[in-house]
């Protein structure tokens, strides 16, 4: 079936030097109106100039919206209360905000009356899949373009190249060896000499945070304030999420806290090796569990673990809108109640070392914990306990026993063996 013209397309701008180039192409190609958005997600200077860049490369208009304040509190949370970490690491800075990104872009081709949406990422990497599942999600009725995936331009001399021809304003050169994403919650690093896993990262990639062997000889102590599972003060002092994260992202780097280095797989079946920054974001989840470790009963704590883990695939995988994600999200919510209290934590040369947490909804105490005989705990009781817990055991031994003469587990006696 012949797919209807494309009339006007909303396309995630970033300034780059790839989505500078796709507007024009989108016009050359589509002979569409391409309007362009931008979120402000924490990039800083990079949202400097846009609004010229966007008109001059060929865009109707360019919208950019300033996202933090639902990012940190609609998705970085959520995240964060159900402990989520992808492949023992990564705390999914990038992988989170391209919902967000998306569900915004669907809005405004709603509000536009556009027909398609657009975006950079290549067909190569995960983020395709964030961005048109969360259409698909949302309006499956928007066509999706994505350049990378029709286009001829393999390089980024093809890229310079059609720019130049275009009369595209880049700054970008060839000299640029590193991909990177940025927003409040972290900074990535791909490509350039990550490309072999053997390399060590070389300090000047770093934009964010300090190294640790450059950071203070001395430590610094921070005391954290969560009510219901969510941060609000910083050593005493109330803070709306942009600050509190803000405050946290400069302890954090100024310490060199924060910098993991992650051969990762990716969704659509191969490896890549990133470097990312994650300061304030290594501080909560520091500051997070240590609470839920008080708070917590064994049962939920365990359970919740594995649900952690399903999160941070979902996240990863592209899934936030989907009838699962919110499912969790209930669990999970039941289950950050009673996690009001505070962490204190020192940070020292790239360590965030948990000194101390209590909470009113603590489950810890110590009068309950006493080796001395309590009303509580009745130390005799434990025999009984234990021999029940421990029947299986027993039976499977007595079987073995009877058949063969010892339990499978018994270290078989060398003693009575002679050398020829």
């Amino acid at each position: 079936m012949l797919q209807q013209p494309v009339k006007k397309v909303v396309l995630a701008y970033s300034g780059g030097l790839d989505t500078s180039v796709i507007v024009p192409w989108l016009r050359n190609n589509y002979g569409c109106e391409v309007v362009c958005f931008t979120a402000n997600l924490g990039q800083g200077e990079e949202l400097s100039g846009l609004e010229e860049k966007a008109i001059a490369s060929g865009a109707s208009k360019l919208y950019v919206e300033d996202l933090r304040e639902e990012f940190i509190t609609d998705y970085l949370y959520p995240m964060l209360q159900a402990g989520a970490v992808y492949e023992r690491k990564y705390l999914l800075g990038t992988s989170v905000a391209r919902p967000l990104i998306a569900k915004r872009m669907v809005e405004i081709a709603e509000l536009e009356g556009a027909d398609a949406i657009a975006h950079g990422c290549t067909g190569k990497g995960n983020d395709q899949v964030r961005f048109e599942l969360t259409v698909m999600a949302l309006n499956p009725r928007l066509r999706t373009i994505a350049p990378w995936r029709e286009w001829t331009i393999r390089s980024r001399k093809d890229a310079l190249d059609y720019a130049a021809e275009h009369n595209v304003p880049v700054t970008a050169t060839e000299k640029s060896i590193y991909s990177r994403d940025r927003n409040i919650w972290h900074l990535s690093h791909e490509g350039g000499l990550l490309e072999d896993p053997w390399n060590e990262p070389e300090e000047v990639m770093y934009q964010w945070s300090v190294s640790p062997e450059a950071a203070p000889d001395e430590s610094e102590e921070v005391v954290i304030d969560f009510q219901g599972g969510i941060p609000k003060r910083i050593n005493g002092v109330a803070k709306g999420p942009i600050s509190l994260l803000e405050s946290l992202n400069a302890l954090g780097a100024k310490h060199g806290v924060g910098r993991i280095d992650l051969v990762e797989n990716r969704l659509v079946g191969m490896k890549s090796h990133g470097v990312y920054e994650t300061p304030g974001g290594t501080i909560l989840y520091a500051a997070h569990d240590a609470l839920e470790e008080l708070c917590l009963d064994k049962q939920t704590l365990q359970y919740k673990q594995q649900v952690a883990l399903k999160y941070a695939e979902l996240t990863y995988n592209g899934l936030w809108f989907t009838p699962l994600r919110r499912a969790l999200d209930a669990f999970v919510r039941a289950t950050q109640e009673n996690i009001t209290g505070s962490v204190r934590l020192k940070l020292y040369k790239g360590n965030v070392i948990l000194v101390g947490r209590r909470s009113p909804h603590s489950l810890y105490r110590e009068d309950y914990a006493t080796f001395g005989q309590e009303d509580v705990y009745d130390q005799k009781d434990a025999e009984g306990f234990i021999k029940i817990f421990g029947l299986p055991l027993k039976v499977e031994a007595m079987l073995d026993i009877a058949g063969v003469g010892a339990s499978k587990y018994r270290t078989p006696d060398y003693s009575s063996f002679k050398r020829d």
